[in-house]
């Protein structure tokens, strides 16, 4: 399935969302010398109703289910039990091989979900991606953070370099071209900066993601204090990249998103350099 059509049906599944508001105060302080600014994605750029990418959640919606195999035209049977055990049987076989945050490629786990399902049934490369995808924007519904569009603008307009490190499936980067309507690079990402954890197989809070991150911005010239990270769960976002010596900001503008991890012992003395609740707020301190 074509990257025009993927966009149609996201645009086709999607309705409008809002934020929940938080408690917690904005921190914002003027800062020089940023240069490169990366962003997490679900919950952060965009408003994700469960919080998370629906894969990293295990999002199991039977209904969701059934009609993404209809979407594709098969009969609506099964489960999304299937689709939660494939995911956990993937992540136990890499732990057991080292990795401590595994990640899965959504489209192979959907190839093993039919296979066990509709013996005899084999769907395309599209097919199953499309059919990742219909599951996904039912069971997990996102719309753009209030404010994306003005802020990345604006980091644009200011020469500031741009990327993302996320927990992220094929169509992850296809949202922000749907909802933006243009590609990364014209929003202004730089696609050597935007890591994905599912091009990995490991998932944030992994330094993988980060180390790559850092790696490729020394090869631009980019020191890792000249760089900013932006995402909403101290534990996935703000404690590797602090461990990376990135500049650190916690979004807290949907309280759906916002991951505090008090109960967490990384996270306890954790604080970040900024809080922000409103996207834009970010061009007040890029200076």
């Amino acid at each position: 399935m074509n990257t025009e059509r993927l966009v149609k049906r996201i645009l086709a599944l999607s309705r409008p969302l809002k934020p929940q508001p938080t408690d917690i105060q904005p921190r914002l302080l003027p800062l020089t010398g940023i240069k490169t600014v990366l962003f997490d994605i679900y919950g952060t750029l965009f408003i994700s109703a469960a919080g998370d990418i629906g894969v990293d959640m295990a999002v199991d919606n039977d209904q969701a289910f059934r009609a993404a195999l209809q979407a594709v035209g098969l009969p609506p049977k099964g489960n999304a039990g299937l689709l939660k055990e494939a995911i956990e049987t993937d992540h136990r076989r890499k732990r057991a091989q080292g990795i401590d945050f595994p990640e899965v490629d959504i489209v192979q786990i959907w190839r093993r979900v039919v296979t066990v399902l509709m013996p005899g049934v084999v769907l395309t490369h599209d097919q199953l991606q499309q059919l990742a995808l219909e599951y996904e924007l039912r069971s997990n519904p996102v719309w753009p953070m209030p404010g994306l569009e003005e802020m990345l603008e604006g980091l644009k307009s200011r020469g500031i370099k741009m990327g993302l490190i996320s927990n992220a499936q094929f169509y992850t980067p296809l949202l922000l071209e749907a909802f933006l309507k243009k590609p990364l690079k014209a929003i202004g990402f730089d696609e050597d900066l935007c890591i994905f954890s599912y091009r990995l197989g490991e998932a944030k809070p992994s330094q993988r993601l980060f180390q790559q991150a850092v790696s490729r911005l020394a090869e631009l010239g980019i020191k890792p204090a000249e760089v900013m990270y932006l995402g909403n769960d101290k534990l996935k976002d703000i404690w590797p990249a602090a461990h990376a010596g990135l500049v650190t900001a916690l979004f807290a503008g949907d309280a759906r998103s916002l991951r505090l991890r008090e109960e967490d012992p990384r996270c306890q003395r954790l604080q970040p350099d900024l809080i922000v609740k409103y996207l834009p707020e970010l061009l007040q301190v890029t200076v």
